[in-house]
């Protein structure tokens, strides 16, 4: 059950389905803001404000193909075909550039550093890359101009 902020009361938060399939995810996630809370529905992911449903924002990439929680860190990693899409406690904190042609995946999380690969079509294979998880700054992956 979601409870929401303290002194708000129930909502229902109606959310379009992105696609249908095991192939992007779907669920509900908490946010490093306590107030809002993550939904994502065949890939279209939603941030909502529990105080107030009326304020949300829809991320960026549709779909997101992977969510990843850095507890850590208090960051949401919506991750995209091409790229990583960075959530803290006061919204967006960061998007990487081309990280691959077409697909990625994050591999680990090591202190400051996310770690993944991206597919690279000049040599048909996956390209290490790694992430400033407090910057977005990013050197590697499988996109290489």
């Amino acid at each position: 059950m979601i409870r929401p902020s303290v002194g708000a009361g129930p909502f229902l938060a109606t959310c379009a389905l992105g696609f249908a399939g095991d192939n992007v995810p779907s669920g509900i996630w908490a946010c490093p803001d306590p107030a809002q809370i993550c939904a994502v529905a065949g890939g279209y992911g939603y941030l909502i404000d529990t105080s107030d449903p009326a304020r949300w924002v829809q991320v960026a990439y549709r779909p997101v193909t992977n969510v990843t929680v850095v507890a850590e860190h208090a960051l949401l990693v919506f991750a995209g075909f091409h790229s990583l899409l960075a959530w803290g406690r006061s919204g967006q904190i960061w998007e990487t550039g081309r990280l691959s042609w077409d697909g990625l995946r994050i591999t680990a999380i090591q202190g400051e550093m996310l770690l993944g690969l991206g597919w690279d079509m000049t040599t048909d294979r996956e390209l290490e890359f790694s992430v400033n998880l407090k910057t977005g700054e990013h050197r590697g992956g499988g996109y290489l101009v």
